[in-house]
């Protein structure tokens, strides 16, 4: 961390005290502890370099630190040796992708969250019961890419909004569908859910939500600290979709809210008549960013510190058996 922020500022001094509300559960999950640690141990067995399709998660910091240990990021496989060994980051990737690293014998991991590999399943099961699937994301996003990527084309269709149900050419009689991004905002997707099945009530949902538990368990920490404070910052990246509908959560408990990739971009005019501040981090944003943060606010005001649990994480996910060999 190479923030200049002072730390060493007396307790007795001027400056008025700020409440600090930090949000637990927050920061990484079990997928993004996984997708670093498949990196790092492959780096370890092959050497550097080892080369990365797409950012293994949303986050400069974290890719910054991967960079310098040795791992070369691309954004497709052309770009990268058949001799050398890659790794498919957490959010998915279309079955092409494989395929095609299996054409060429190359040596890959698949970092894919297992939660996010689970909804492909989903995915297949349903067009082997020839149901088209309607799938609740945002379009572009790298995980609905490598979602709609498992089945073909004519049989999924995007839904990002109320608006795009309204508009499905599907009728009652059609055999349908629903999944969803894992990602994605708990009250914005329990509503479309609603909505179609109003409109289709023959469709067929998962048997539990695609939503992961990371992100369910940060929205809810969020709306804990956000009906408190007077400000929210949310330390994630703008194309992290978990980090921005974090930012959204708390604007719809009332609150202010900011996201911010560094310590860096706080303007100390934010903390203007703030006497509480709630913070969070996505889930790919690691707990350093926290602490630089604290660290950046000490410089203005007086911290005090209070950790806000809602749900206690304990779930590990096994990495790839390559890599165990």
């Amino acid at each position: 961390m190479n923030a200049p922020f002072r730390t060493d500022l007396p307790e007795d001094d001027a400056r008025p005290p700020l409440e600090v509300l930090i949000a637990a559960p927050r920061g990484f999950c079990a997928g993004v502890d996984r997708a670093i640690e498949i990196v790092e141990r492959a780096i370890q067995k092959y050497g550097a370099p080892v080369y990365v399709r797409h950012e293994i998660v949303h986050n400069k910091y974290v890719v910054e630190e991967l960079r310098q240990k040795g791992a070369i990021f691309v954004e497709e496989l052309d770009e990268v040796p058949s001799d050398a060994p890659v790794v498919f980051s957490a959010h998915g990737v279309p079955k092409t992708v494989p395929a095609e690293a299996q054409r060429r014998a190359m040596t890959y991991l698949d970092a894919t969250c297992p939660l996010v590999s689970k909804v492909h399943r989903q995915a297949e099961r349903q067009i082997e019961k020839d149901r088209h699937i309607l799938f609740i994301g945002h379009e572009g996003h790298p995980e609905v890419i490598g979602t709609m990527g498992q089945v073909p084309p004519d049989r999924i269709t995007l839904v990002e909004t109320l608006e795009d149900v309204e508009r499905l050419p599907f009728t009652a009689a059609d055999d349908l569908a629903y999944l969803s991004q894992t990602t994605l905002s708990v009250d914005d997707t329990r509503a479309i859910v609603e909505a179609l099945e109003a409109r289709y009530p023959q469709i067929v949902g998962p048997k539990a939500e695609d939503i992961c538990y990371a992100t369910s368990n940060r929205q809810a920490a969020v709306r804990e600290i956000a009906s408190g404070a007077d400000l929210v910052l949310v330390i994630g990246a703008p194309n992290s979709s978990n980090s921005v509908r974090l930012v959204e959560v708390a604007e719809r408990m009332g609150a202010s809210a900011r996201l911010i990739q560094r310590a860096s971009e706080i303007d100390p005019a934010w903390l203007d008549g703030i006497g509480t501040l709630g913070l969070t981090a996505g889930a790919s944003a690691p707990e350093a960013l926290v602490r630089e943060v604290i660290a950046c606010l000490s410089q203005w005001r007086r911290i005090e510190e209070r950790t806000i649990t809602t749900a206690e994480e304990s779930i590990v996910f096994k990495l790839p058996r390559q890599l165990l060999e």
